[in-house]
């Protein structure tokens, strides 16, 4: 259903300690992956448009890197920005998660959207975050960047995401909206 999957929650990565990521007590603390993060910037667009989304509205900042060797995306005040997870979730046709933030980046100004993930719905996740700080948010790549909770059912679901053809289905990197 998750790969990569970690069984356990995961603290700590080379001896560094780490935002968690792996397995919870009713979830899954999914990881941002390092390819696919872009945030939305008005120097090349005009307008953000779902119906016809123009990929020049965004842009891709530099991978930063600590001294410890942690390496995140550093978020600009009162931005908006598109990320993409390390796992790929495959959804059976009996479960469905919702995608939630987590409080260690909530506390710092990061939002990060509810998102669904539906019954049968296969792919990586795109995360989709929001920067509600006055100050420079640094993001980090490969740790914890939100949860997703499960919910099963005792049946399965009459019509899955595949059935009907979703329009993400399958996605492996950053997909952008779609009609």
């Amino acid at each position: 259903m998750i790969q990569p999957f970690d069984a356990q929650l995961v603290r700590q990565v080379e001896g560094r300690r780490i935002i968690s990521a792996g397995a919870s007590s009713y979830g899954y603390d999914m990881r941002l992956a390092d390819d696919g993060f872009r945030v939305f910037s008005p120097i090349h667009g005009r307008e953000i448009d779902p119906k016809h989304f123009d990929e020049s509205s965004l842009v891709e900042p530099p991978l930063r890197e600590t001294e410890d060797g942690s390496k995140y995306y550093l978020m600009p005040p009162h931005s908006y920005a598109l990320g993409v997870t390390v796992e790929t979730f495959k959804m059976p046709r009996n479960v469905t998660g919702i995608a939630l933030g987590k409080s260690t980046y909530a506390r710092a100004g990061l939002l990060v959207n509810t998102t669904p993930l539906e019954a049968g719905w296969t792919g990586r996740l795109v995360v989709e975050l929001a920067n509600l700080a006055d100050l420079p948010l640094r993001v980090y790549v490969n740790e914890g960047i939100g949860q997703v909770l499960f919910f099963e059912s005792d049946e399965d679901c009459t019509t899955s995401y595949e059935d009907r053809g979703g329009k993400y289905q399958g996605q492996t990197g950053l997909t952008y909206s779609r009609l």
